[in-house]
């Protein structure tokens, strides 16, 4: 059902480019000012040179770092741990979680609580700041520390390799989003570049 709804977002995508060109094309050719074809030397260029440009965003770093801190989640077994009955090993990796929590949240309040701290903005405001500006990657760094401790403990990750595979196992789960995240970045800005906005 993934891979078809996956496939089906995939073709939409690929054809609205392709109309968009074809359109780009017909406007470009009865207009004057306002738009440009995606196939005029102009185009071509932007593609060649822009490529890389339209997929380096803040969404890709974040959907990298959000992959990764699902697969330790997944790998570790933490949202197991809700639903299930527990052994001692795992009541005890609970507890480690929970202070490990309580660990990196208080990190996290320091940097940003106190007076001057240092995840602040210049006048001392939360938003934006710092902070603002790192609350993705805050939130995943802690949420794989988190899940890591409660492997660790659990006994669910039992060398290095192990955790390395979660980080890649959570990689190879979200692979389709990556490729329509490529195909609508690209959509987009080919959509800016035609009718320069």
């Amino acid at each position: 059902m993934k891979s078809r709804i996956t496939t089906l977002l995939a073709v939409i995508m690929a054809i609205a480019e392709a109309i968009l060109v074809l359109v780009s094309w017909l406007l470009s050719a009865t207009m004057t000012e306002g738009v440009r074809s995606l196939l005029s030397s102009e185009g071509v260029r932007w593609f060649a040179v822009h490529i890389t440009d339209t997929l380096l965003t803040p969404l890709l770093a974040w959907m990298l770092l959000a992959s990764m801190a699902w697969g330790c989640v997944r790998r570790s077994r933490l949202l197991r741990s809700l639903t299930h009955h527990h052994s001692y090993r795992e009541r005890l990796a609970i507890r480690m979680t929970v202070l490990s929590t309580a660990a990196y949240v208080c990190v996290v309040s320091l940097l940003v609580a106190v007076p001057h701290a240092v995840l602040l903005s210049a006048t001392g405001r939360l938003w934006p700041s710092p902070f603002s500006a790192a609350i993705v990657p805050i939130l995943c760094f802690g949420t794989t520390l988190v899940a890591i401790v409660y492997g660790l403990v659990g006994r669910h990750f039992r060398s290095v390799a192990d955790i390395c595979q979660a980080f890649v196992y959570g990689l190879t789960e979200w692979a389709s989003l990556f490729f329509l995240y490529v195909l609508a970045a690209q959509f987009f800005s080919s959509l800016r570049f035609v009718f320069t906005f």
